[in-house]
């Protein structure tokens, strides 16, 4: 770290304790620091002495060392807040060191032959972290997304505040919030890159399985998804580790089920998404993969009770409870039910609501499957048939074609603008 404090410190090793109380409590400081700094994982003890040390340091620090003093207070703030979880000491940490930043340019320069020192990128990008850990929308996201961006391509280490290898950490755990937040636009080729460096993470992992999962390869896509899952399930050790985006496993649980059904281990499937169901009794799409692995295993009642938890678990989740998923899936039970008129009507109805991306063409092929099977053979054979090329690995292909095989075929070319 930059030791501002360090030439105090050793002038107030060499006083007798009350020579000198700003020396004192410099060098206290110093210490306090040096315990949160150089620990593995900080105790929170040590956290609070080292916040109230620098907290009362600050009132008597020159303009040269009052960077340094709300770094430090920054840092064993954020450490600190990394045990409790609280919002607020995170936005608290994110004070500190913005406050290092508009401070640093006030330093006195002492040889005005040279340029001045410029402030590691690191305490930047502290600031974006502990910002992202308080809380975020989507403006908080865009606007740190740009900050991260900025902080962390080229960026020089060899400068004052952090040392060169803690600061290459710190722009490593910045990169991966930038991945994070490309995965969240399913921009997988943009998200690798910026997990690079960051083994056991379960990032590289996960991408790459997502990378498996859109190329069909099934079996690969669920042996990465299951180390990735391992992987992030541990508590990180490290104050950077526990400073990253956290994955959401639930979600990622209904992924490595659905990538067990497509692979045809339904038994561990079903496991898998227990597990994710367990963990949030809410998630619509893990009871929807659920329901399917259970009846591509002819457990037909157990999986009409899982469509039917499914949808009601999209349209309590959904915005003024209007939801075109939760509409899909009980279309799925009602045609189950073989009530094909009004399964064919939910199908309609979820293509007129808010809908998942990936399920829009699951509805559209459904509507036109109810309607083939409702007897509508001339009229709705070949939108069927056209729907196919863009459903889903969930969508009962081989059911449709069936369904198709049985139908005339002598029903005329339909109208370009029917969905």
């Amino acid at each position: 770290m930059y030791r501002w404090i360090l030439g105090l410190a050793a002038c107030a090793s060499a006083l007798t304790a009350g020579d000198d109380p700003r020396l004192d409590l410099a060098f206290k400081a110093q210490v306090q620091f040096d315990h949160v700094e150089l620990a593995v994982t900080p105790d929170l003890r040590d956290t609070l002495a080292c916040v109230q040390t620098q907290a009362g340091l600050l009132p008597v620090a020159t303009a040269d060392e009052l960077p340094a003093v709300h770094y430090h207070k920054g840092f064993c703030t954020l450490a600190g807040a990394t045990i409790t979880h609280r919002a607020n000491e995170f936005a608290d940490a994110a004070g500190e060191f913005e406050k290092t930043i508009e401070t640093w340019p006030g330093r006195p320069r002492h040889d005005k032959n040279k340029s001045p020192e410029p402030l590691s990128p690191a305490v930047n990008v502290l600031a974006s972290l502990a910002r992202l850990n308080a809380g975020w929308d989507e403006s908080t996201l865009y606007r740190e997304q740009s900050q991260l961006t900025t902080y962390t391509q080229n960026a020089a280490c060899a400068t004052g505040m952090v040392t060169p290898g803690f600061c290459q950490d710190v722009l490593q755990a910045g990169r991966v919030w930038l991945g994070w937040m490309a995965l969240r636009h399913d921009l997988l080729n943009e998200a690798a890159p910026y997990f690079a460096g960051s083994s056991r993470t379960g990032w590289p992992e996960w991408v790459r399985g997502r990378q498996a999962f859109a190329a069909r390869q099934y079996s690969e896509a669920a042996r990465l998804y299951q180390q990735s899952i391992e992987m992030q399930k541990r508590e990180p050790a490290s104050m950077l580790g526990r400073l990253g985006p956290r994955a959401d496993l639930p979600a990622e649980l209904a992924d490595l089920g659905g990538a067990l059904l497509l692979a045809g281990n339904r038994t561990a499937a079903i496991a898998a998404l227990d597990e994710a169901v367990k963990d949030e009794p809410s998630n619509a799409h893990a009871l929807y993969l659920r329901a399917r692995t259970k009846e591509l295993s002819h457990q037909m009642d157990a999986a009409l009770t899982d469509y039917n938890l499914a949808s009601r678990a999209a349209l309590a989740g959904a915005k003024d409870l209007a939801s075109g998923d939760a509409h899909l899936y009980r279309g799925i039970l009602l045609y189950r039910r073989k009530d094909y008129a009004q399964a064919e009507a939910e199908f309609a109805n979820a293509l007129n609501f808010d809908i998942s991306a990936g399920l829009r063409p699951d509805a559209s092929a459904w509507r036109h499957l109810a309607a083939v099977s409702n007897g509508s053979c001339a009229a709705s054979r070949q939108y069927l048939q056209r729907s196919l090329s863009s459903v889903s690995p969930w969508f009962p292909v081989d059911e449709a074609r069936t369904a198709l095989a049985a139908c005339p075929s002598t029903a005329s070319p339909p109208p370009a603008n029917r969905p």
